[in-house]
């Protein structure tokens, strides 16, 4: 769905337009924040004329590099930064942030803008600027990461539970624990990505002074987020070790009822080898019990070894 939507100033309450045309009758000091949903390149090449920048192509924001996903002029800041989706999917966004202005640009719905939206029209006094919009968005994004990782811990604890109280293991588990892995391993990339970005806005000159406080409060959310995630990968590696352990007491125990049944069959098979021999001369070849004396024989014998076992608590 495209959408695009211009947030300016207008006394005490911010207003929305939502056509590229209404740039004409604002005035740039009283815009505070245009974002582009998956817009056609026409409005981006109105809005790059008007703001007097550079608005990258989606091929761009996937392609570049961790390192240069942050570039700094002398009055603007340019910000690459991946957001996770609800699925799990990385959708990239661009901010671009001039005159106190700020751009983003993406191509599908966010929770996290839509929550800073709504904060926007709640607390107008907190999103005089641009920076301060940006700001809000990284702490939206960072306690949406932090949902992300409560959702997983808890699907990490059900599968815990699963395997405790399961008889016995199944190869689906192994496949959930990989999946958790990898969700946990998206997160964690994430993470690190919003952090490269605002540990270079803490270093910005053009960052309002009173939003130092608050990016430090992030970072520091950031790396408590990298503790969980650390947890979690600690968890799963647990949980992996138990399956495999299970899987191996499973085997271990199919092997031991096989060797029992060899071992049990062992003397009744001695036993038929004796009587089977073809020999002129057979003490019981010609015994009119000789049949019934190998049958019971051989079932005595086999009752002695269960016995045995039995004693010995091997079964």
């Amino acid at each position: 769905m495209s959408e695009l939507r211009i947030f300016y100033k207008d006394q005490d309450k911010i207003k929305v337009a939502r056509t590229i045309s209404a740039l004409k009758q604002l005035d740039k000091k009283d815009i505070v924040w245009i974002d582009l949903l998956d817009v056609s390149d026409k409005t981006e090449d109105t809005l790059e004329g008007f703001l007097k920048i550079d608005i990258q192509e989606d091929e761009e924001m996937e392609e570049i590099e961790m390192s240069s996903r942050y570039i700094q002029t002398d009055d603007s800041i340019v910000a690459n930064s991946n957001f996770l989706k609800e699925n799990f999917e990385i959708e990239p966004v661009n901010f671009i942030l001039k005159n106190n202005i700020l751009v983003t640009t993406r191509d599908a719905d966010l929770g996290s803008f839509n929550e800073t939206m709504k904060k926007m029209f709640v607390n107008t006094r907190s999103f005089p600027t641009g920076y301060h919009v940006l700001v809000a968005l990284m702490e939206t994004r960072v306690e949406k990461d932090a949902d992300l990782i409560e959702d997983t811990t808890d699907l990490i604890t059900t599968l815990s539970s699963e395997i405790n109280a399961s008889d016995h293991v199944d190869e689906q588990v192994l496949i959930q624990i990989k999946d958790l892995q990898e969700k946990v391993t998206i997160i964690r990339q994430n993470i690190m990505d919003k952090q490269r970005v605002i540990s270079n806005l803490m270093k910005c000159d053009l960052i309002p002074e009173e939003l130092q406080v608050r990016l430090t409060m992030i970072i520091k959310d950031i790396n408590s987020l990298f503790d969980y995630t650390r947890f979690g990968f600690d968890r799963l590696d647990y949980l992996q070790d138990t399956f495999l352990g299970l899987v191996t007491i499973e085997q271990n125990k199919i092997i031991k009822i096989f060797t029992v049944v060899n071992i049990v069959f062992l003397p009744p098979t001695l036993v038929a080898s004796i009587f089977g021999q073809n020999f002129d001369i057979f003490p019981q070849l010609h015994w009119q019990f000789g049949y019934w004396y190998s049958i019971v024989l051989m079932i005595v014998f086999t009752g002695l070894v269960l016995l045995i076992f039995r004693l010995k608590k091997w079964l």
